[in-house]
């Protein structure tokens, strides 16, 4: 009897082990590749901004019109993005709960971004992870 009681509080163990450390780790890691999807799918957006910004001189109008169309990945689910008209690009995935804000600097005639996103563990270091 106290060998199955010992068997028994060893399977315990070992399942909240897996529970609290394993399932965590591989939730992480999924988030963390929906972020850098998410990032990654607004460059095109960013290169438009860029290239009207550093023609114009200026950030105004820099976003003015440009879309980018909703993408679908079987693993993390939709990508969107909306694009202001001074150029900044807000982002999210419904599916892993992410959200990302990138913002042009126009300094010295060149465009370059600053990046912040939520939540900060899934986030890479360029955007505000940690």
């Amino acid at each position: 009897m106290r060998i199955l009681l010992l068997i028994v509080a060893g399977l315990a163990l070992v399942g909240f082990i897996v529970v609290a450390v394993v399932l965590p780790q591989m939730e992480s890691s999924e988030t963390k590749g929906a972020a850098q999807a998410l990032i990654a799918g607004a460059a095109p957006a960013q290169q438009q901004v860029a290239a009207a910004a550093e023609k114009a001189g200026s950030l105004a109008g820099a976003g003015k019109g440009l879309k980018l169309a909703p993408t679908s990945d079987a693993k993390h689910g939709e990508f969107k993005w909306v694009i202001q008209d001074n150029g900044s690009i807000h982002g999210w995935n419904a599916k892993n709960a992410l959200e990302i804000g990138l913002t042009p600097v126009l300094a010295g005639g060149k465009v370059s971004w600053r990046c912040h996103g939520y939540p900060n563990i899934a986030m890479p270091a360029s955007c505000g992870g940690r």
